[in-house]
């Protein structure tokens, strides 16, 4: 039995198609709309409504900052728990399919919550109903794509994720800005339509058409939980694997940073009169960015190697926060955002493909877990800043929003300048 599901996988890869890497990435198209417009737009606009003014900023960073932390936790497990799991229909769709059917039933929750304890309960549970769907699905890269062409799925998944990005977040703050409590929360209510149907698609799509192997119970005895214990110590046991967590950790809290507070800052430093769709511009010129570069800097990983994408990309990144401090011109603000989104498209191209690299066979889905845990503590740590930003601000008028953009800069450079400390080969060329 087992050397027939052997032969089924190698079948799986060696007859890997164009589409299939379509196919296998399509899911993150959906969590990448879910969470953009949660995080970029719809998330600041409710929690005006329930908070004081000077104080939004650190109800916003406590309540992102909870729901990430319990992100962390769910979604290593999940993946733990799928590259255990014997389904005959495959290790991964299961949970993906279970994720997104409790994803659905805690959406509507945004809408309806009227209170900020009720959106902070609502939000914690999309958190964990999300991952515990996206753990197990990163792990189709490693399980289904030749080890040659991981840099090329992973500019695939970069792609659709970027297309998920510009597109919804267009839509999400063209359709915030018409919103308000009471008669015109339908607004709202149309958002949420449109997020829930999309991952419903999208979801569907993934566990009709992808070829996946059944699952091959692998030291079922061993708890999850003890499963991702032992991973943490494998992993921090690992030069290289701890260089790339944390070099992965400050990009991403680079761009959460930019998230998190664009639309505050748009709207109290620029004084934009539109803040739902202004900051969907800003967003958008930094996907379209992204967009840009997506596939080709996971193509050209594959050919002279992750680190100098990776490096490049952070410099990149700096140079564009660096002409949103100097500027504070609008207009120069949205070309200095799709700089900084050609900076982060190459980087999540690269750095995805870096981190297939560095995984050990048979345990992709519990190492890749751990390997996101990068990006939601790092995007946990982003919104730790809050207080701090209320606090400067309460010193001095914006002042809390230069700290902001200074702590940007510091991640990018950093971040990007950390995987040099990387030795092992990481590509099929060169590192």
């Amino acid at each position: 039995m087992l050397v027939t599901i052997i032969a089924m996988s190698n079948n799986i890869i060696t007859s890997f198609r164009r589409w299939d890497y379509v196919k296998i990435s399509i899911f993150s198209l959906a969590i990448t709309a879910l969470w953009q417009s949660m995080h970029w737009i719809i998330l600041q606009m409710r929690l005006q409504e329930f908070v004081p003014e000077t104080q939004k900023n650190t109800y916003l960073g406590l309540m992102t900052l909870s729901g990430l932390l319990l992100a962390m936790l769910a979604q290593p497990i999940a993946g733990a728990i799928s590259d255990r799991s014997s389904f005959r229909w495959g290790q991964r769709r299961p949970f993906i399919i279970i994720g997104t059917i409790a994803t659905l039933c805690f959406l509507p929750g945004v809408g309806l919550a009227g209170s900020f304890a009720t959106l902070f309960v609502v939000y914690c549970l999309l958190n964990i109903a999300t991952n515990t769907a996206q753990g197990p699905f990163q792990a189709f890269i490693p399980d289904l794509v030749p080890r040659n062409k991981y840099g090329l799925a992973s500019g695939v998944k970069a792609l659709l994720e970027v297309i998920g990005a510009v597109v919804f977040v267009f839509i999400t703050g063209e359709l915030m800005d018409r919103y308000s409590t009471g008669d015109e929360s339908l607004w709202l209510w149309l958002v949420i339509l449109i997020l829930g149907v999309t991952m419903l698609g999208a979801m569907l799509a993934t566990a009709l058409t992808v070829k996946e192997k059944p699952g091959v119970p692998i030291g079922r005895a061993r708890s999850a939980l003890k499963a991702l214990w032992e991973t943490v110590k494998e992993v921090t046991a690992k030069s290289e694997m701890k260089w790339f967590l944390v070099s992965r950790a400050l990009i991403y809290m680079a761009f959460t940073t930019i998230q998190t507070w664009a639309l505050y800052y748009l709207e109290d430093v620029i004084g934009v009169e539109t803040p739902a769709g202004s900051t969907a511009e800003f967003a958008i010129f930094g996907v379209i960015g992204m967009l840009a570069v997506a596939w080709p800097a996971g193509y050209l990983s594959d050919k002279i190697g992750r680190k100098p994408i990776i490096i490049t990309a952070g410099l990149l990144g700096g140079l564009g926060i660096g002409i949103i401090y100097l500027s504070q011109q609008y207009n120069t603000i949205l070309w200095a955002s799709g700089l900084i989104g050609i900076g982060l498209g190459a980087f999540n191209s690269a750095n995805w493909a870096l981190a297939t690299d560095l995984v050990e066979k048979g345990e992709e889905a519990r190492y890749l877990g751990i390997a996101n845990i990068a990006t939601t503590g790092g995007a946990a740590l982003a919104r730790a800043i809050g207080p701090a930003v209320d606090h400067f601000n309460s010193l001095s008028v914006n002042s809390g929003y230069d700290f902001v953009l200074l702590m940007c800069v510091i991640y990018f450079i950093v971040g990007s300048l950390l995987v040099l400390k990387i030795r092992k080969k990481t590509s099929p060329s060169r590192g």
